[in-house]
Parts: C-alpha cells; sequence; structure tokens
C-alpha cells in the first residue's frame, strides 16, 4: 500500500539580496518515515527549515502540507506542523504542565486533556507537575516534542534534536522519534550533524551542498556496495603489491590496507598473498557508514 505524501517541496528557491542562498529544493516526504537533512555549514538547512515552518518567505517555489499550498492556505497548512526550531523555549520557573497549558491557549480546538495525552506521550507523565528548572536536557527536549504534538500534526520538524544529550539520552530521543514515526503515524523531519544518529534513525536522508539536495536515497540505498575489507599484512609492501594486482586498494594512516568487500574472492586473495609469503595479520570487515559517503560527496566541507 502506498504511503501518503505529507509534505511535498517542489524547485524551492530563497535570494537574500542578490545571493542565492536555496536553489531549488525539491524532496517529499511520506506519511509515517523518519527522513533526515544533512549539510555543512552554509548548505541551507536551517534556511530551509525556516521557509518549511512559515517563518520566512521563500522567493519561488512551492510548498504543500498535507496538499495544501501554504501561500495560499497557511493557517490551515501549519494546522497539520510541529516544529522545534533549535531549543524549544520553555518557561522554566513554570511546571511542565503549565508550559504546555500556555500553549494550547494558542492553539485552536486544542483541550487541557490533551496535555495529558502528549504527556504521556513523550514520557513524561510522572513530571509534568514538576517545575522545568529542575529537569533535565533530555526531559526538556521532550517536553518541547510534547508541546509541538499538541495540535495532533501530521509532520514534526526537529532541527538538531539530540543536541547536548549524553549518549543515553540520545539513545533515548532516536527511540522516541523511531516510536512517534512508526506508532503514531508522523512524518519527521530530522535536521542533525551527527552523522552516525542520522544512520540508525532515518528511513530516507537528503544530502545538501550549497543550496542544492546532491543525493537523496533510502540509508540502504545510499550505503549499499560500500562494504570494504580491511588487510594487515607484513611485509606491507609486498602485500600491497599483490592486492593491486588482484583490485583497488586504498591505504589508511596505520598501514591497514582497504579493498572491496567480495565474499567470492576474499578466500582467493588471502591464499595468492599467503603463497607468496606474506603473513596476513588481520582481516576484518569494514561496515559503511554514512560518514564516509557524506565526505566523499561534500569533499570533506565541515558540517553544520
Amino acid at each position: 500500500m502506498e504511503k501518503k505524501v505529507t509534505l511535498a517541496v517542489k524547485d524551492l528557491k530563497k535570494k537574500i539580496g542578490k545571493k542565492e542562498i536555496i536553489k531549488g529544493l525539491t524532496f517529499e516526504l511520506q506519511e509515517g518515515e523518519v527522513f533526515g537533512f544533512l549539510g555543512p555549514n552554509g548548505a541551507g538547512k536551517t534556511t530551509t527549515i525556516r521557509m518549511l515552518v512559515g517563518l520566512i518567505k521563500p522567493t519561488s517555489g512551492s510548498i504543500q502540507i498535507c496538499g495544501l499550498h501554504i501561500d495560499e492556505h497557511f493557517e490551515e497548512a501549519m494546522k497539520n506542523l510541529g516544529c522545534i526550531v533549535e531549543n524549544p523555549e520553555l518557561y522554566p520557573y513554570l511546571s511542565g504542565y503549565n508550559n504546555l497549558l500556555h500553549f494550547t491557549r494558542m492553539l485552536d480546538g486544542v483541550r487541557e486533556k490533551r496535555i495529558m495525552e502528549v504527556a504521556e506521550l513523550v514520557g513524561l507523565t510522572d513530571r509534568i507537575h514538576d517545575k522545568v528548572k529542575t529537569y533535565s536536557l533530555g526531559m526538556r527536549q521532550r517536553l518541547g516534542i510534547a508541546q509541538a504534538l499538541l495540535g495532533k500534526p501530521k509532520i514534526l520538524i526537529l532541527d538538531e534534536p539530540t543536541n547536548g544529550l549524553d549518549p543515553a539520552g540520545i539513545r533515548e530521543m532516536r527511540q522516541f522519534i523511531r516510536f512517534l514515526a512508526e506508532q503514531e503515524g508522523l512524518s519527521v523531519l530530522v535536521s542533525s550533524h551527527l552523522l552516525s544518529e542520522i544512520q540508525l534513525l532515518c528511513d530516507r536522508v537528503a544530502i545538501l551542498l550549497n543550496g542544492t539536495i546532491i543525493r537523496i536515497d533510502s540509508v540502504q540505498q545510499l550505503l549499499e556496495n560500500r562494504e570494504k575489507m580491511a588487510w594487515r599484512m607484513t611485509p606491507l609492501e609486498k602485500g600491497k603489491h599483490i592486492l593491486r594486482s588482484l583490485t583497488k586498494i586504498e591505504e589508511i594512516d596505520d598501514g591497514t590496507i582497504l579493498t572491496v568487500f567480495d565474499e567470492q574472492k576474499i578466500a582467493e586473495w588471502n591464499k595468492k598473498l599467503v603463497d607468496a609469503g606474506v603473513s596476513v595479520c588481520e582481516m576484518s570487515r569494514k561496515m559503511p557508514v554514512l560518514e564516509d559517503l557524506f565526505l566523499e560527496l561534500t569533499g570533506g566541507e565541515s558540517r553544520e
């Protein structure tokens, strides 16, 4: 069964003065998927998010939220969208409950009973009446997400949701975002610089460079056929010469040699090395990581 498209962005552009910041982005979010937004510094991720949530206007192009063009049906479209851009803005001297109560008063049709529903959803039922200043950073992030969920949106946009969290908090946030997508059916767009987290978290990823999407695909497709074999040998030069005659090689600083992982050929290559008097000290499979692909596609530019 084909999933519904909840967010459709077509040929989105943004100029500031004479400089074109965003150069024709086109992508879609589907119901129940987690979509990753990656790019080096200045790639345009935050500018794009600000256009999606209505904080700034595009120069041209279209944004549809649940089939509604935001330039024609802005208020109705935005009812389907929840977001946290950078850090959630909360009142530390109020309880979590009163923070959410404050925001319900800004939303048409949202009743107080929804507060306890979202508190349960984000796992804050036991602490919802405590003051926010007593919350950990992870709890504040979850309360921010609870705020974004008050209006029962179809799409959730999170800008760097794991910023400042410790490893346990990052894992918890990852599990929670997957729960929202898989169990609640939300489309979640996540902007992050933590590539390992994006690899674990997202169904699909868009990689931005200089205001342009240079690659968009599922994580599985992005990393397919990128698995490598790491070799440690002595004498190294002789081993390198033999492997180079058999396949393409890559040398790492510590003397490890990388080749493509070919299950049919590995045993044959190992035998040729041993027969030639090369001692193979270690052979290990090197699983592909999104970071390698990212650096390759962006030419090693710094990340946000």
